[in-house]
Formats: structure tokens, sequence, C-alpha cells
């Protein structure tokens, strides 16, 4: 269905990948794996075209269709929900719009040659079921039909990505291209996603930083490391499995060259000056001389250390909430919540989007005022805050990173600082960037640094996760593992929220479930598979449609 080869892409003297050469095949998966920064969403451009590469070419067999999952998330504010994913095919929706225009002016003019060019291609695209299939879409998407006329600018940011995932699906591609779908999805909508993708038939090309989706869903990975793209077999796990084992038998093998070219280095050190031998000495050189040991690439892949510490514990009483209500206009988001949260809890909130959990965050920090109620803090509580759009790191600043740590610990040392930085993955050259210039990632990793210096007893964190990769999100669940404070956060990423969670709070719009246990057992004890079994999705939607 679709080839790459001899694909590379370099900016300037940066190579970010060299002779890529693969084959993608109808009913494949395939995950795109790698370092932020290594080129993942760069393949997904090259092939939908909106990119050059610097080498190769892609190829696609016949006249199949590319769908390519855009995140410009303000481009259609005005224009209804249901016309945005009609958008999805072009061809049919200009002809559509068309139509109405001749129609509305059919008695001063009526083009009856047009009229029949344009009912041509709605009945080529069939084109008057193209609407209940787009409801279709997005009730799925947990879109209601109530709003689906209303206009783009009613929905959050993560509904609008909802709407811009169904307008890509709504073509029909052959292909289908999706970065980093599941961002600002909630539980339900990514087990939606999932369900769609196993049943699809087509070719799918995803990059996702979550771990349980790309196993749920991918029957190939596609790594990009080593300035190469490597294929194997299987979901995520299978693959990192598969690449450790690859990885192992290439460093034997050069163990092994290294220890023979020892071994008959020892013999010529040995016996070179001995006339009976001196034949065998000069031999042995010239098989050293045959023996070429490539040494191995170095990945990219970095590994951060978020290093969490306390200086001293907090009470017993960590905050509590009474009776919290908050409401935008008519909305109603927190409705009489109460809850209280004790030292040592590891507290994961879930729920759907806008059902309240960052408002609830916000309350907590005293970032956002409640309509009703109160939150009060316990005895030596210090809190550390992660806002997930990372309101503290002014984006338009030309401050630097290390001036802007630097500031939260006055009294440290230009070491001390460099020191925190560098266990973040800013190096050396990366200090002196300036705020602006940084991406999602490296805000999040400089937010972590400035939290980890504040040596917080309580950390309050909204999708942590969001824009780390995977080693970083791994790096975040190990030192959140090590930290002897308390921790609340909210999570879609669901291998975090089981790696890292003992107690879970779900929000419901009727209420709220309160569990002290791990996420696993929660599951086992509500009887429902928020993240794995289709039966949720069936469930919720039978309560909608009550």
């Amino acid at each position: 269905m679709l080839s790459i080869n001899n694909l590379a892409k370099r900016h300037g003297a940066q190579t970010l990948f060299a002779d890529a050469s693969i084959s993608l095949a109808a009913g494949s998966r395939y995950g795109v794996v790698g370092a932020n920064g290594s080129g993942k969403s760069t393949i997904l451009r090259i092939i939908s075209g909106e990119e050059e590469a610097s080498e190769g070419e892609v190829n696609i067999a016949g006249r199949h269709q590319i769908g390519w999952l855009r995140q410009d998330h303000f481009a259609y504010e005005e224009i209804p929900i249901i016309d945005v994913v009609l958008m999805g095919n072009k061809e049919l929706y200009d002809a559509m719009k068309e139509k109405e225009v001749l129609l509305a002016n059919a008695e001063e003019h009526f083009d009856g040659d047009r009229y029949a060019e344009l009912e041509d291609i709605v009945m080529r695209h069939d084109g008057y079921s193209q609407e209940a299939k787009a409801g279709e879409l997005l009730e799925g998407l947990n879109i209601p039909t109530a709003v689906h006329d209303d206009p783009m600018s009613v929905l959050s940011g993560g509904y609008k990505l909802r709407v811009l995932l169904a307008q890509t699906l709504s073509s029909t591609p052959d292909i289908l291209l999706l970065d980093e779908p599941t961002n600002h999805l909630d539980i339900l909508s990514i087990r939606w996603l999932e369900k769609f993708l196993l049943q699809y038939r087509g070719c799918v090309l995803v990059v996702s930083h979550d771990r349980r989706f790309l196993n749920a869903i991918c029957t190939h990975i596609l790594d990009v490391d080593y300035e190469l793209v490597s294929q194997y077999k299987g979901n995520y796990d299978q693959f990192e499995k598969a690449k450790v084992e690859h990885r192992n038998r290439q460093e034997a093998e050069i163990k092994k060259r290294k220890d023979e070219i020892a071994d008959h280095r020892a013999f010529i050190d040995r016996f070179k000056a001995k006339a009976t031998k001196a034949r065998q000495a000069n031999s042995r050189v010239k098989k050293i001389q045959k023996i070429v040991i490539e040494e191995l690439p170095r990945s990219s892949r970095r590994h951060p250390n978020f290093n969490f510490k306390t200086t001293r514990p907090s009470g017993k009483k960590v905050v509590e909430l009474d009776g919290i209500g908050k409401s935008y206009d008519d909305n109603t988001v927190l409705d009489k919540v109460s809850l209280t949260v004790e030292r040592g809890d590891r507290l994961a909130l879930i729920g759907p989007n806008g059902i309240g959990k960052s408002t609830l965050l916000k309350v907590m920090m005293g970032l956002c005022d409640p309509d009703e109620g109160s939150v009060e803090w316990g005895h030596e509580t210090h809190r550390g805050y992660f806002d997930q759009d990372h309101s503290d790191v002014d984006r338009g600043s030309e401050e630097t990173v290390m001036s802007w740590l630097w500031k939260h610990v006055p009294d440290q040392s230009n070491g001390f600082v460099r020191g925190r930085l560098a266990a973040v993955l800013f190096g050396r050259d990366d200090v002196d960037k300036k705020l602006r210039a940084l991406s999602g990632g490296e805000c999040a990793r400089l937010v972590f640094a400035r939290i980890g210096v504040a040596l917080p007893n309580v950390l309050i964190l909204d999708e942590p996760t969001n824009h780390l990769d995977f080693e970083g999100i791994e790096a975040l669940a190990k030192g959140l593992e090590n930290y002897d404070g308390t921790i609340v956060f909210v999570s879609h990423n669901r291998w975090f929220v089981e790696k890292l969670a003992t107690r879970i709070v779900e929000l419901k719009p009727d209420g709220m479930d309160d569990y002290r246990g791990n996420y696993r057992e929660y599951l086992d004890h509500c009887g429902d598979d928020h993240l794995d079994v289709a039966t949720v999705v069936e469930k919720a939607r039978g309560k909608k449609h009550r």
C-alpha cells in the first residue's frame, strides 16, 4: 500500500534519519516511536506531502487516499461542528455547498448542467448519508447530537481535537496518519479510538507516547533511533524486548571480535621475537587487519532524572475540600465535591473530559475561586504544582532556562543550578536557550526541575505526561515512586495511573467514587474496565440515551 525508499531527512548538519526503506501493508497498524525531536512527526509529514525529504521517495500504490489528523484547533471557530467533520471529504463538501447556493438563487438563475455535475459528485460519494455518518463519528467521540450544529468555538481544546479526528476519519482514507491522537482524549474516547482502529482495514501510522494504546492497537513498531528507522513486528512491549535483545546481540558480537583481536595481539607480543613463531605471528597480524569493528551508534533516546524530595513531612491531614461547587455560565463542572487527602496518598483523579478534574486541582491550589465550599490545607504543607499548560513558564519571554530556574533558588550556586538542569537533559549549550524557543517537552522538564528544587511535601500534577516521550514518562514515574510526600494527579495515561496510584477518585456526572487501592483493584471493585473493555463505552452510551 505504501513504500518508503532510501528516505532521509536532515536539518543542516543534523541527520534525523537516513536510508529508511520500509513497505507498509493494508490492515497493519504501525506505531512510530522515538525520542522527542528524533523525526517521528517528520515522517508523517513527508508521507502526507506536507514536508519534503532530503533524499529518497514515498510511493503510494494505486489511488489510495491519505487521511492526516491536523491539530489546528482554532481553524474552524465559526463553522458548525457537523460541517467541520463533513469537510474531511473536500470534494463532496464543496459540491454540497455549491448545490445549496444554486438552489438558493434558482429563481434568478439556475444552471441545470452544473447542478447535474454536482449531483453526480454527491452520488459518487454517497453524499446523502454522510451527515448521518458524521453524526455517528461525533457520538463515538462523546460529542452529543445536541451540539452538532453549534460552532466549533463552543468546545474546549480537547473536544476540538476530537472533531478534527472525526474530520480525518470521515474521508474514509486508505492510509491513516495520526500524530498523538490520544492527547486530550479521556479514557472512554481512547477506548473508542482503539476499537475503531482495530476494525480499520487500511494502513495506520500513529505517533504516540501512550504505551497502553500502542500495545492495544499496533501490529508493528517503527523505531526512529540511531539515525535509522527500524521495523519490529508486534506491539510496544514486544518491540521493547526485541530491541534490547538485538542490541545485546550486537554488543556481544563486538565483544567477541575485540576478544579475538586481544587474543591475536597477545600471541604476537609473546612470540614475535621467536623465529620459529614468526610466520604464525605475521598470520595473526593479517587476521587482525581483516577484522572490522563498527562501533554502534549512540541512541537518540535520553533518560532524564526527576528527583523529588521533601524538607519535612506534612501533617496527617494534607487538604480538606468541603462542598466545592463551580460553574461556568450554565455549565456546572463541580457539584458539592467533598474530599480529604491524607499524608502519603498517591491519589489519581480520573473521569471524562469536562467533568472538572483540572478545575478541582486549580481550586485546591487557590488558582480558581469556587462558587461555594471551602478548601483547608493542613499543617506544614508545602505545595508543588504542575499545570498542564505550563502557565508559569512565559513562552514569549527572552529569559533563559538558566536564569528562570536560578530565580527560584537565588541562594544556590551556579553549579547547583546547572546540575539540576543537566539532570533533566539541559546540557551546557541548552541552559542559555530562551524560554520562547522551548518545546512542550522541554517546558515540562524545566517545570519539574523547578518543583524539584522547591522541596515540596505535596505534589499537585495536572496531566504531567502530556509532552514527555517514553523515557521521560518512565523517569517521571520512577521519580514519583521514590518520592515520600503526597501526590494528587490527573492523567489519562493508563500505564502511568496504574504504575503510580494507590488511591482512585473518579468524578462522575452523578457523584464521586473514592477507592483506596490501586487502579487494577479499582477496576475489579467496580466491575468495569474503564480502559480496556468495550462494555463501559456501551454502558456510557446507554445512560446518555435514556
